[in-house]
């Protein structure tokens, strides 16, 4: 038995009519004769979104947020952690 090669419209087709259409996955998996967990993986792989859509460029767009901010707190942390320590350093120093 060889493996079956789908094109990307015909995933994005069973996807959408998962996704938007509403219909149970072992349905379409049924009516388009592929297995369920073909389509789960499309679902996973992301082929019912447009790689150019609103949601990607806003996804993208939080992910940078998080990233400068995860740098941010980093540095916070160093400096609240310099200023606990400084009067331990300059009681040292003035020894």
């Amino acid at each position: 038995m060889g493996v079956a090669v789908y094109s990307d419209e015909f995933k994005r087709e069973a996807v959408k009519q998962v996704v938007e259409g509403g219909h149970p996955v072992a349905e379409v998996a049924s009516r388009l004769v592929v297995s369920s967990k073909s389509i789960y993986t499309w679902l996973r792989d992301g082929h019912g979104r447009s790689r150019s859509s609103k949601t990607t460029e806003t996804m993208d767009g939080l992910r940078d947020a998080v990233v400068r901010l995860k740098n941010k707190l980093k540095r916070t942390r160093k400096s609240e952690i310099f200023c606990e320590k400084r009067p331990e350093y300059f009681a040292k120093a003035s020894e």
